[in-house]
């Protein structure tokens, strides 16, 4: 007789049918209008459910160990508690105890609804606290729009490294990472993220980083480290504006965010540090822009600036962008840029052909040991700084282009740029005024 395979199913198999499954429930429901809506919910069971699971075995390590096991969230409102209990609460019951702010809990007590005693944990471990870079131990580490929370997860797994005692593991478990991420469903999977890798405790802030007057921000505020790539090209409301000085107010989120940062790093006894994505926009911006970044030169070091090439965040968005590395320990006495090169054979990169890490093999080898070469070149900051006769500002243009490099269209600002068109073009009428002139005098 032969044998047929086996239709066990692996854990991904079983996920995915699961998921499939869960979502045909939710398609049934009026109340939920499209995956935009379906999605959020069902990011929340997972969480749940793998937090559980996550807390069951770290209980049974400590028991283990002889430790005393601290959960982060208490009965009844654990997974085991109500979901997976078969004689658990159902229909209107269950509906009111996940969405009313008090309801009736799973052991017949009443007390706020799963939601808000969720919502009440934030930052529980820190307060409100909403305090290349190498960090170290001991150093405190913020992304103030960390999105699914990926610049903090590798920062907790290099921190993790360098843990050799107890003491260790609590700095890093309590005052080391946060973050900060307005969007629910980005929120939660930064959660969801940073537990999975191990960060019992997430402090991550679910309000607007830059709903909070910049001038306001003192040192206890400050950290150690600033890694993020904060969104650009969108516009943030009046209300938001009016945290920021008068005379660099927009409605760019990208310079908001870079005057935040500025503010955030801390001044000393060591001096704070950042690496923040930026978009071409701002390397050439003028106006507002240019006085942010008068006040980036004069008052931190920005000592590099990695121009990246094109496609690296495709398909979200094809605008060129850079990385700007700079820290507190002086203002700017030249700035290094290094171009990072496509791959041979390349154009851009895609979403199923990403950049990847090793690509920046020669960018960091260059980073200790700096030297001009065909990719890297430095410019003083006092070339960088252009003042009109009377001395107020005239522009402050980061936007460099590599002059042992074929000219590159998209690192040109937009007046030379119109420039350089304007005289191609009259270039060519040039060339069809002569074509005109010879074939005229063929006849």
């Amino acid at each position: 007789m032969r044998k047929t395979k086996s239709s066990v199913q692996t854990t991904a198999q079983s996920l995915g049918s699961l998921i499939k499954s869960a979502r045909d429930i939710m398609r049934k429901d009026k109340g939920l209008s499209g995956d935009l809506d379906r999605l959020p919910m069902l990011t929340w069971i997972m969480f749940l459910k793998f937090l559980d699971d996550l807390e069951l075995q770290r209980e049974t390590e400590a028991d283990l160990a002889g430790k005393k096991f601290k959960r982060a969230i208490d009965p009844p409102y654990r997974w085991r508690d109500w979901a997976a209990n078969p004689a658990g609460i159902t229909g209107n019951e269950l509906m009111a105890f996940v969405n009313n702010e008090e309801a009736v809990l799973p052991d017949q007590t009443r007390g706020p609804g799963l939601f808000a005693y969720l919502r009440s944990l934030t930052g529980r471990e820190g307060g409100d606290r909403r305090d290349v870079t190498d960090p170290k131990l001991g150093e405190t580490i913020l992304d103030p729009a960390c999105g699914t929370g990926g610049f903090l997860v590798d920062a907790f797994q290099h921190l993790e490294k360098q843990c050799k005692t107890v003491e260790d593991r609590q700095l890093l478990q309590k005052r080391s990472i946060f973050g900060g991420e307005p969007k629910p469903l980005p929120y939660l999977l930064a959660q969801m993220n940073l537990l999975l890798h191990g960060l019992e405790s997430p402090q991550i802030s679910p309000s607007n980083s830059l709903a909070v007057r910049i001038t306001d921000i003192g040192e206890k505020d400050r950290v150690d480290i600033i890694l993020t790539n904060p969104p650009f090209g969108g516009e943030e409301e009046r209300g938001i504006l009016a945290n920021f000085p008068s005379d660099k107010q927009t409605a760019e989120t990208a310079l908001l965010f870079l005057q935040l940062i500025m503010r955030k790093i801390r001044r000393g006894p060591k001096p704070g540090r950042a690496a923040v994505v930026a978009p071409n926009g701002t390397l050439f911006g003028d106006g507002v822009c240019a006085r942010i970044k008068e006040a980036l030169l004069k008052e931190f070091n920005l000592h590099t600036i990695v121009r990246l090439p094109n496609g690296v965040f495709a398909p979200y968005t094809n605008i060129p962008t850079n990385i700007l590395f700079f820290d507190r320990s002086g203002p700017t006495k030249e700035v290094w840029y290094y171009e990072q090169p496509l791959p041979e054979g390349r154009k851009n990169y895609t979403k199923t052909a990403p950049i990847q890490f090793e690509e920046f093999g020669n960018c960091m080898k260059w980073w200790n040991k700096r030297e001009e070469n065909e990719r890297a070149w430095k410019i003083p900051a006092k070339q960088l700084l252009e003042y009109n006769d009377d001395g107020s500002l005239r522009a402050v243009n980061l936007d460099r282009k590599n002059p042992r490099a074929k000219e590159d269209i998209t690192h040109l600002p937009p007046d030379q740029l119109a420039a350089d068109i304007l005289k191609k073009e009259q270039r060519i009428a040039e060339i069809m005024g002569k074509l005109r002139e010879m074939l005229a005098a063929q006849r």
